[in-house]
């Protein structure tokens, strides 16, 4: 009987010192993995970090110029022609912007380098003629590329690259919003409805981080405003968080919605995309200069400000919305967030006024509350408003983040974003569709019923 176990024991002393040994190499391929793809995220966001301080001082010059000389305004026809013809015929599949980087997140797809290129000249051409678009989406083309382009010459493939992607797309947005912890989990966010890829926080971190630092060093310039008092969460406080909460989701389904509508009637009205282009670029000078909305031209970045005063009124985020739905429904380059960040801190900042008499922390909570709701980002818009604003709204910030987030449905402005988590139970046969595919099931279902 000694014997025996005393054999038994030696059994499982040598089955463990196996997978013992098991663990430990594999263990070791995974930590040298690891830090293969963290060097080259760190790589990837130096990159980016150069590249989104080069972009934000060419938006800056744009501007200058631009509101300099308002005769620019002009150009708009044939920067959309030039953009319109540049992106057919040498583009590959650049036209997909922001949504051709999640799909080759998520698939692996590798993206041309010239895109990165397009966005950056064709974004700078928009603001320089005075179209209402943001940085947003250039940089996240921007990172996107860079990250592809190191992952195919590093050989780098499946899930490392898939980190590798997020990374970039997390310096992109750190480098052009100056808040990494934002950019950080916004990489990890992005691509998914109702998922935060945790596997790749060490690569989103550094890349975000990183790539601020970088873009902060070379020169760029962030300011962000400040909230004057931040009210304690009684019944009335609450009542109008989760009203104005309600409020920012609908203005973000608003949103998507008119884009798409602008698309889809450029596309029905005209078979020539030429002409589509030419005749948006008009469209848009007229109500420019015709109309004097010049002001809701660009990055329109005067409205953030104002609203923290009380300065703005329920119409400035009417037209900045109608105009920035003319200018990237029609395709123009740039993107959507600096102009949701408006939208959402002057509407915030008008309800702030009516109802707590103070327009600050709604101006704040507007700000953030647009952007996530119209991106499906509910986590990155908290940290966002840490981020900018500090800790001490940070349950506000929730509210807003997770209400907006439920009433803006599956509508994006990212129609590949793929849905894993549904917002609602009765949303539930939308899991593993992308947004597009949502979309396209809703608007059958609805025409079956009106056909019935």
């Amino acid at each position: 009987m000694p014997k025996q176990a005393l054999k038994a024991a030696r059994g499982e002393l040598r089955r463990g010192s196996r997978e013992l040994a098991f663990d430990a190499r594999r263990n070791a391929g995974n930590a040298r993995a690891s830090f293969r793809v963290l060097v080259l995220s760190a790589l990837v966001a130096a990159l980016m970090g150069v590249a989104g301080w080069a972009f934000l001082a060419a938006l800056r010059l744009a501007t200058d110029a631009r509101e300099a000389h308002l005769w620019l305004f002009g150009l708009l026809p044939l920067v959309n022609l030039a953009t319109a013809w540049l992106y057919r015929n040498h583009g590959l599949r650049a036209q997909r912007g922001n949504n051709l980087v999640i799909d080759s997140t998520i698939t692996g797809t590798p993206i041309h380098g010239r895109m990165a290129l397009l966005t950056f000249a064709c974004s700078t051409a928009t603001h320089l003629a005075g179209g209402s678009a943001g940085r947003e989406g250039a940089a996240v083309q921007m990172g996107g590329t860079i990250a592809s382009n190191v992952a195919t010459v590093f050989r780098v493939e499946g899930h490392d690259r898939r980190d590798l992607m997020m990374a970039g797309i997390s310096a992109a947005f750190g480098a052009a919003f100056g808040t990494p912890l934002a950019g950080a989990f916004f990489g990890m966010e992005m691509c998914f409805v109702g998922k935060l890829d945790y596997s790749a926080a060490l690569y989103c971190l550094t890349g975000s981080f990183i790539g601020n630092a970088v873009s902060r060093a070379l020169g760029s310039p962030f300011a962000f405003q400040t909230i004057s008092r931040v009210p304690p969460m009684d019944p009335s406080v609450l009542a109008v968080v989760i009203g104005a909460a309600v409020a920012f989701g609908l203005a973000a389904r608003l949103f998507t919605f008119c884009i798409r509508t602008v698309k889809r009637l450029y596309a029905r009205f005209f078979v020539n995309y030429l002409a589509a282009a030419g005749a948006s670029g008009i469209l848009l000078v007229l109500l420019f200069l015709g109309l004097g909305l010049h002001r809701y031209g660009g990055l329109s970045e005067w409205m953030v400000p104002a609203a923290f005063e009380g300065k703005t009124t329920l119409l400035d985020p009417v037209l900045k919305l109608v105009m920035t739905a003319l200018t990237v429904g029609a395709g123009f380059q740039g993107g959507e967030v600096t102009p949701l960040f408006g939208i959402g801190a002057s509407l915030g900042g008008w309800i702030g006024s009516v109802t707590l008499g103070d327009p600050s922390l709604m101006a704040a909570l507007g700000m953030v509350g647009v952007f996530g709701a119209a991106l499906n980002v509910p986590i990155t818009t908290i940290m966002l408003g840490i981020d900018m604003f500090g800790a001490s709204a940070g349950a506000y910030f929730v509210i807003v983040g997770f209400i907006g987030y439920l009433i803006a449905g599956h509508h994006a402005v990212y129609p590949a974003q793929r849905i894993v988590t549904p917002k609602r139970r009765s949303l539930k046969e939308d899991t593993a569709l992308t947004v597009e595919g949502a979309y396209e099931r809703h608007r059958q279902e609805l025409e079956e019923m009106i056909d019935e």
